[in-house]
C-alpha cells in the first residue's frame, strides 16, 4: 500500500492524552462495543488505537486498521503486541469476520466523498452472522444521515438502534452527532 499520512499521529495522541488527564472519559466507544459482548472486533479507522487498546484491556481480540501511516505508527508504538494493519477501508478485503466492526471518530468523514458508500459496504462485509457494526460520525459535515442510510442498501445490515452519543443519548432531529448500530441477521 502506498504511504498515506494526512495526520501527525503523535500530536493527535498527545491531544487525547491531555483530554484524558482532565478526567474526561475517553472510552465511550469501547464501552458501547463491550456491551455487545464480542470476542473479536475490527476497529475500522483505528487512528492511534485508543478504542482497540481499551478493548484489548478487556481481553477482546482486536484488529486495528487505518489508512494513515502516522496514525498506525503511533498505534504500533503504543501497543506493539496488538494487531495493526495499514489499509484503505474502502477496499478492505480480509479473509475473516468479526463479532463487531466499529467505525468511531468520524471515520466516514475522512474518506473521500465518492468512496463513503464503498467504505460502509466493505466494512459491513466483515461482520459475522448475527454480529453488529457501529458507526459514529458528526452530522452537518457533508455526509448526511440519508446518504449513510442509503449506503446500507445491499449490505445485509439493518438499523437496530440509533443514538446521538456513544453513551446512548436519544437521537433527535436536531442532533449533531449520530451513532448507528446495525445488525446482520
Amino acid at each position: 500500500m502506498d504511504s498515506v499520512s494526512r495526520f501527525d499521529g503523535r500530536a493527535y495522541q498527545e491531544r487525547i492524552d491531555a483530554t484524558a488527564k482532565k478526567g474526561i472519559d475517553m472510552h465511550g466507544e469501547a464501552s458501547l462495543v463491550r456491551s455487545f459482548h464480542p470476542m473479536s472486533v475490527l476497529d475500522a479507522g483505528c487512528g492511534t488505537g485508543r478504542v482497540a487498546i481499551e478493548l484489548d484491556r478487556h481481553h477482546i481480540k482486536v484488529l486495528g486498521v487505518d489508512v494513515d501511516t502516522s496514525m498506525i505508527a503511533e498505534a504500533r508504538r503504543l501497543a506493539p503486541e496488538l494487531e495493526w494493519m495499514q489499509a484503505d477501508l474502502a477496499t478492505l478485503a480480509l479473509d475473516r469476520v468479526f463479532d463487531v466492526v466499529v467505525l468511531a471518530g468520524n471515520v466516514p468523514l475522512f474518506c473521500p466523498e465518492a468512496s463513503r458508500s464503498t467504505l460502509i459496504k466493505a466494512c459491513a462485509l466483515h461482520v459475522v452472522s448475527s454480529g453488529v457494526m457501529v458507526v459514529g460520525f458528526q452530522l452537518n459535515r457533508g455526509y448526511s444521515l440519508k446518504d449513510f442510510d442509503a449506503s446500507l442498501e445491499n449490505t445485509g445490515m439493518s438499523l437496530a438502534d440509533r443514538w446521538s452519543t456513544w453513551n446512548r443519548e436519544p437521537f433527535l432531529d436536531d442532533s449533531d452527532y449520530v451513532v448507528s448500530v446495525l445488525r446482520r441477521p
